[in-house]
């Protein structure tokens, strides 16, 4: 595969290749249909959002989950990905959507190679943001992710935090979804 990114039918296949479950790959096209509504909001407010990168993005998103259901994932979707030889700005997104995003002293803690996980680019931070509002395939509050991470790593983690900063930056941009 060249550097271009894959279609939206052979982003499907890879997933498919790959094994996601019939679920994750309804998760990951309800994540694209929403990612791809803050994009298009976001690109008729001026930003300059790159929409098939978005779309892809969040189809790929959770391709990890073929080998994990852990916060692992991440690391195992982006080696997918590489081998696949999807293009870095893809990888970056499998790589950095768990969570809000994990900084380096965090990873370092899950074993994980030593770099940030945080997400950085406008389309990192859209895939992210929609795949924390997206439950399944349904839609859910801000306020239900974050009870979901207090109840699995603690009340007290930054995980939380990073979500509720994330959820503010999208709510300043965009208003209430």
């Amino acid at each position: 595969m060249s550097e271009r990114l894959p279609s939206r039918e052979m982003a499907l296949r890879l997933l498919k290749e790959t094994g996601c479950s019939k679920n994750v790959i309804q998760h990951c096209k309800t994540v694209s249909k929403l990612a791809v509504k803050i994009a298009k909001i976001l690109r008729k407010k001026g930003y300059a959002v790159d929409l098939n990168l978005v779309e892809i993005g969040a189809l790929l998103h959770d391709m990890g989950r073929s080998k994990t259901h852990s916060v692992h994932h991440a690391i195992a979707g982006a080696e997918i990905a590489k081998s696949f030889a999807l293009p870095e700005p893809i990888v970056r997104i499998v790589e950095r959507h768990v969570g809000a995003g994990i900084p380096e002293d965090e990873a370092k803690q899950l074993g994980w190679p030593k770099k940030n996980y945080l997400p950085e680019t406008l389309e990192e931070k859209i895939v992210t943001y929609a795949d924390k509002r997206i439950e399944g395939k349904s839609m859910v509050g801000i306020e239900q992710t974050i009870a979901k991470t207090s109840k699995q790593l603690g009340k007290n983690h930054p995980a939380n935090a990073r979500l509720k900063a994330l959820h503010e930056e999208f709510e300043s941009l965009l208003g209430e979804l």
